[in-house]
């Protein structure tokens, strides 16, 4: 199927082609239910579909653009991930040890709704959201559409999954070291992890003690912007993507975080150098830099096993559970709240630390991966520990910006010999989404990667 045909249009363009008239949201979400019908046994993407809902939500979208009522995702089909309510569904979170359904939808379900956006599904997650790949004993593993034996990363592989076959225009993400930016790297789409608290998390206060936000992943930058505008507070975003970056001073670096022992591979490398020609280019000023990691990684980590530990915990049945999750909740158990509470406290440290590179930079650019996505089921089997080690190796570079928290993007980076995309990732200033997301759009209309669509 060409990119050209409306399920690859991403959101912002249907929200264009339904409000004028030229589609109805009836057309477009039945065009996705029968995608869904027919790739989704292959990729596993969603958990469930909500079919005859999402055409009675549709027929309700026309019938209000018939009226002339304007909302900017009118009539757009979208998906939420399942680690998010929606009223009267269970939330799963890639297990089977739920409870009941929540009575309520989540507020950034609430703002999607209010926006017009038309709930077709919940995708799939890992047991907990806890790995980098979307795969669980309940609910078995999802596939990359670019590749069916590879992950299409995580915790957000159903959503980034779907977007990327062309089942859906957008889904919704959560990233607490990664989970947005990862699935976004591994399916050739664009995913921002936006400033921690520009969307809501109720009705959470806060999760895995503050590293968690809230995002999507899209086709195009726009979409992303749209989304944000729609579900997040503060600046309007949607200008800064028809906005010049003018010229920007680019920070780069392909050194692991310390303590971890990796490096990038060829492949990866040839990204990163391949976008530093671009970035040149198009008149960019482009440096290495030495990047004051320090204890971000040990902070970051006693946070994230913490977390996972403490939703462990919390689920109706953690009997229920996977050993390997088991596994983490125990080793999540024996951090202390004194050494979280300093985990939490370094948080400053670092980031000031961390802030000494945007003193000369604008933007920071590192790579999204030390080697492809991994084949599907490389850690089956494997303990807490070793697959905690394994993918820490594959995904080194995302973690340490959700202990600072400041916005940081996946951005497609071209395409292997063989077809399979790749990506880097661009890292701003605390509050600076505008710039990524400027800097993105630029990127997008020089090598526009949404023209190229899996072989499904």
């Amino acid at each position: 199927m060409s990119a050209a045909d409306p399920v690859f249009a991403g959101l912002a363009r249907q929200a264009e082609l339904i409000a004028g008239g030229e589609l109805s949201s009836r057309e477009l979400t039945e065009a996705y239910l029968k995608r869904i019908e027919r790739l989704d046994p292959t990729l596993n993407a969603f958990r469930i579909v909500f079919a005859e809902r999402a055409l009675v939500e549709a027929d309700q979208a026309d019938s209000r653009r018939r009226a002339s009522e304007t909302r900017p995702l009118l009539g757009v089909p979208f998906a939420i991930k399942d680690d998010t309510d929606i009223a009267g569904e269970i939330t799963a979170r890639g297990t089977n040890a739920y409870g009941a359904p929540p009575t309520a939808d989540a507020e950034v379900v609430r703002r999607l709704r209010a926006a017009g956006a038309v709930i077709v599904g919940k995708t799939h997650v890992p047991e907990l959201m806890i790995t980098p790949f979307t795969e669980s004993p309940t609910f078995g593993a999802t596939r990359n559409p670019w590749d069916l034996n590879r992950t299409p990363g995580g915790s957000s592989g159903g959503s980034a999954a779907a977007v990327a076959a062309g089942l859906v225009g957008g889904a919704l993400a959560s990233d607490g070291g990664g989970s947005i930016r990862i699935p976004a790297g591994c399916c050739g789409l664009f995913g921002l992890k936006p400033q921690r608290d520009r969307v809501p998390l109720a009705p959470a206060r806060e999760h895995w003690h503050g590293l968690s936000v809230f995002g999507a992943v899209t086709r195009h930058v726009a979409d992303s912007a749209l989304f944000l505008d729609v579900a997040g507070d503060g600046e309007a975003l949607a200008p800064a993507v028809t906005r010049p970056p003018g010229t920007l001073r680019i920070a780069t670096s392909t050194v692991v975080p310390p303590p971890i022992l990796a490096k990038p591979d060829a492949e990866q490398r040839g990204a990163m150098d391949s976008m530093c020609e671009l970035l040149r280019g198009l008149g960019h000023q482009v440096g290495l830099v030495e990047i004051p990691y320090g204890t971000t990684v040990p902070a970051f980590t006693a946070r994230y096993l913490r977390g996972a530990a403490d939703d462990a915990a919390a689920m109706p049945h953690p009997e229920r559970l996977a050993r390997r999750t088991k596994a983490f909740r125990r080793i999540g158990a024996l951090i202390p709240d004194a050494a979280l509470r300093r985990a939490r406290q370094e948080e400053a440290a670092n980031a000031r630390a961390i802030a000494t590179v945007f003193e000369h930079a604008d933007v920071l650019m590192t790579p999204m991966f030390t080697k492809r996505p991994v084949p599907i089921g490389t850690w089956e089997g494997y303990g807490a520990l070793r697959t905690f080690d394994g993918y820490a190796r594959w995904v080194p570079y995302t973690a340490a910006f959700n202990h600072t928290g400041q916005p940081a993007a996946s951005v497609p980076a071209g395409f292997t010999d063989d077809g399979f995309p790749l990506a880097v990732q661009l890292v701003g200033r605390p509050g600076d989404e505008a710039t990524l997301l400027s800097l993105a759009a630029q990127i997008e209309a020089e090598r526009p990667w949404a023209d190229r669509t899996p072989p499904l």
